[in-house]
């Protein structure tokens, strides 16, 4: 599961190699919590742990590297 590198925070923001084939997005780990999200309108998929403020703060890191992110997901995707 490659990592996106340069995102700063406690963050493992990373993809999933067998989702290249779902829609552009995105998964978000921390400790024990995880969640995926969409990147074309950066909507939240699916929670599982993460608090509603994280779940903002997340999003809001998401959309400040969107770019790099969506650049990622093509190396990685092809």
């Amino acid at each position: 599961m490659p990592r996106v590198a340069g995102i700063p925070g406690p963050y493992w923001v990373f993809f999933y190699s067998f989702d290249c084939g779902e829609p552009m997005h995105v998964h978000v780990r921390r400790e024990q919590a995880e969640a995926k999200f969409w990147l074309r309108s950066v909507a939240l998929a699916w929670n599982r742990g993460f608090s509603s403020r994280e779940l903002n703060d997340i999003r809001r890191i998401i959309i400040d590297n969107e770019s790099v992110i969506i650049e990622a997901w093509h190396e990685h995707c092809g």
